[in-house]
């Protein structure tokens, strides 16, 4: 039995304005499956997850991470950074401690009327 010549398969990523990179056409970060499977996940177990994704383009994103995992883990490290820069400035901007616990007492009394 003779195998065909090797098959190019597309991986299926897309880069967004920001600079972010989502799987297909869905909202879901290259960075949230990556984490996922360095837990422990398995393809289907991240699909479960993440119903907007298909099974075969995970594990084309699982297969190209294999493939690539300096460049993916310096992507990864990077989207980190920028949003921790983010969470630090918004939590230093003048009002955000008040607004968060006036956000947290809205949420427990509209729980504690549903209950």
């Amino acid at each position: 039995m003779t195998l065909a010549a090797k098959t190019v398969q597309t991986v299926p990523m897309t880069m967004i304005e920001d600079g972010s990179i989502r799987i297909a056409n869905t909202r879901v970060s290259l960075e949230s499956v990556i984490h996922h499977f360095n837990l422990g996940a398995t393809a289907e177990q991240i699909v479960h997850k993440f119903p907007a994704l298909d099974l075969a383009d995970v594990y084309a994103v699982i297969a190209y991470y294999l493939a690539n995992r300096q460049s993916v883990d310096d992507y990864v490290n990077q989207q980190n950074a920028k949003s921790e820069a983010i969470r630090t400035k918004l939590e230093n901007e003048p009002g955000y401690q008040s607004w968060k616990a006036d956000l947290r007492e809205r949420l427990l009394a509209r729980k504690k009327e549903t209950v």
